[in-house]
This record gives C-alpha cells, structure tokens and sequence, in this order.
C-alpha cells in the first residue's frame, strides 16, 4: 500500500505539472473548480505584490497555507521547503534569506524537480537549489545544517509522519524552526478503508490533531505551537469527516 500511495502521488504531481491541473490536490473546500492558481494561492494567505515577485510558472495552486509568513526567514538563513513542487515557497523564502543565504527544496517527483529547476533560471535565482529526495526515508542533507523547515500540504501525503518529522529534527540547527501548514481530521480512517485516491487528495492520510502533534513530540521537538487552525472542508463529502487547516511550529 505504501509504495502504491507514493507512486500514484508521484503520478498526479506529474500531471499537474503538464495539465495545471489542481483539482486532484490539496484545495480550500470554498475554492470554485474555475478559480486560478494564483487566486486560490492569495485565498490561503499569500500576499499578491510576494506572488508577482516571483515567476508565475511556480504557483500551482496546491497549498493549504502559508507557512513562509510565520518562519520568520532572515537574512543569510539556510531554509528547506519539503515537498518543494514548483518552486513557489522557497522563491519566496530566498527573496527574504538574500544571497548570503540559501533556499533548498526537496521533493520526489522528477517532473516537478525539473520544473522548479526551470523557473528558477527564468528568475535568475542565484541561492536556490533543488534535490530529490524522500522526506519520510532521507532528507540528502546532512544534520545540523539547516535553520529552518516548511512545508505546505505535504506531510499528510506521507505513509510514515513520525519519521519525515525525525528527519527535520536531524537536519535543523539547535534551536531551528519548523514550520508547516498542512491539513488535520477529526476522524482517522481505519487503513482498510483508506482510498488512495482520497490520500493523494490529502485526505485519507490526514491524522487528528491530537495524533499529529504527538507524531512532531516522538521526533524530539519539545515547543510546539499550533498560530493557526481553521475550517478547510465540511465533511459531507468525506464520509462525515472534518478536515481543517493548520499552521504549525516547532522549535529543536
């Protein structure tokens, strides 16, 4: 079941990056299927004059937050975005971290990587690079080298959270940030009814609150703060169930 969820994951990345495509991915319940990328992107908390800074090509529309206006980037920071897509947040974080910093993505979908890579020449991006890698088996960055994480929408995707957050804990600096938005449940499924097309929707993997706040504890982060939480969709759609956003930090 594992590897099935991660190869249909890597299948419709790919697609959205060659249809633009997002209505197979994580999207604000009040979102109508005929909003742009950019307007779902301003709708989850982007700020339009940050957006117009950056190319187009990298709003794909898929987030369920925005991190990148509580991590709270500074001049000459090394940042990681997990789950990284096309590009959109770790333009932005090295817009903030400047040239004596640098922005580094990662994901494992080689059209998105190739895609991010892409846009980044078109903005002249001098301090960013992108890796391919599997956050919940090995971030290719070694520990104590980075001062901050985020991640928008990304973690509910993987199969094994626990450990995707041990390896933030192993790549961040004593007392470095994370911080994500992702998406929560206030019912788990039971994995015999998981459908995998519902997880690469960001749904059926999403955990309780209560379950994923313990996942980022068992990682070793001892401050957690919840600075945001709201109402992403009403759970007729999914048997019942209550998906709400969250914005997340954690300190090492």
């Amino acid at each position: 079941m594992e590897s099935s969820i991660k190869d249909d994951i890597k299948k419709r990345y790919s697609k959205i990056v060659v249809s633009g495509n997002t209505d197979c991915c994580c999207m604000p319940g009040e979102c109508d299927s005929g909003d742009s990328p950019i307007d779902v992107t301003k709708m989850i908390g982007y700020d339009q004059k940050d957006l117009e800074s950056i190319p187009q090509e990298a709003i794909l529309g898929v987030g369920c937050g925005s991190p990148i206006n509580h991590a709270n980037l500074q001049e000459g920071e090394t940042v990681v975005d997990l789950g990284s897509g096309a590009g959109i947040d770790i333009f932005l974080a090295a817009r903030k971290v400047l040239n004596s910093g640098k922005a580094i993505g990662i994901d494992m979908t080689d059209k998105m990587l190739e895609k991010a890579r892409e846009n980044a020449l078109k903005g002249n991006f001098s301090n960013v690079e992108f890796k391919k890698g599997d956050i919940e088996e090995n971030i290719p960055l070694n520990p104590n080298s980075v001062d901050a994480v985020i991640s928008n929408c990304v973690i509910n995707l993987t199969t094994n959270k626990t450990n995707a957050f041990k390896e933030v804990f192993r790549i961040l600096r004593k007392n470095g940030r994370m911080v994500i938005s992702d998406l929560i449940t206030d019912i788990e499924l039971p994995s015999g009814e998981i459908n995998s097309d519902q997880w690469c929707e960001c749904i059926d993997g999403a955990l309780t609150k209560e379950n994923y706040v313990s996942c980022i504890q068992q990682a070793g982060f001892k401050k957690i703060e919840i600075l945001e939480e709201r109402s992403y969709i009403d759970g007729e759609k999914f048997n019942n169930r209550k998906i709400s956003s969250l914005v997340i930090k954690a300190i090492k």
